[in-house]
């Protein structure tokens, strides 16, 4: 009796959620690396350590991106490496640490999102996250609760601060300008001036002398 047909292979092992490339096709993966532009010397460290990383996960490095900047600008070179992932030119991004890769809990949180949706792959080495784990993936659920209690903090210091200042007797608001002039305007508007010269007298909007005389 010939032998039973061999069994079909098993499931490839899957990186960052996804399944694996066979071994001629090799992971795209984009480097990111990110300082403040006082400590610049930290790109070398941060580089070395991202391409060792890949090495030994033979993974194939297909962009690396490096930003110098204040943390609380526009990461326009980050922008870079998203269009690749959106342009499905990499499979995966990896990163130094966390802060070097989002500005706050709520935009990491919203580009690890976007990457998942993708279906890119995203890695920090010094936290050790790696999406596809069970830990990386409760670690994800953690910074959407994160994310949600700094918006939470943040609406609570404006209601604060709006509460110490009309406590102190500061006025909230657009300021009453134009409404300070409306008997100007009534009264230029009797004599016959035009809405237009009245505004450019008194040195307000059109739009305020048409509602005051409305």
């Amino acid at each position: 009796m010939a032998g039973k047909r061999a069994s079909r292979n098993p499931k490839s092992p899957r990186v960052f959620g996804h399944p694996s490339r066979r071994a001629k096709t090799p992971f795209r993966v984009g480097l990111y690396a990110r300082v403040s532009t006082q400590d610049q010397q930290t790109i070398p460290l941060q580089t070395r350590a991202m391409r060792e990383y890949a090495a030994r996960r033979g993974w194939t490095i297909t962009l690396q991106v490096r930003e110098v900047g204040s943390g609380a600008v526009q990461r326009q070179s980050r922008e870079k490496l998203l269009e690749a992932a959106r342009r499905r030119e990499i499979d995966g991004v990896l990163v130094w640490r966390l802060d070097r890769w989002g500005r706050s809990v709520t935009d990491l949180l919203a580009t690890l999102q976007e990457l998942e949706h993708l279906g890119v792959g995203f890695v920090s080495l010094t936290e050790a996250l790696d999406l596809t784990t069970p830990a990386g993936r409760a670690m994800a659920g953690l910074l959407a609760v994160f994310a949600e209690f700094e918006r939470e903090i943040l609406r609570d210091r404006v209601r604060a601060g709006l509460a110490q200042a009309r406590q102190n007797g500061q006025r909230l608001g657009r300021p009453l300008t134009a409404a300070l002039h409306s008997d100007q305007v009534q009264k230029l508007y009797r004599a016959g001036i035009s809405k237009a010269e009245i505004a450019r007298r008194l040195n307000i909007a059109r739009t305020s002398v048409r509602r005051i005389l409305k």
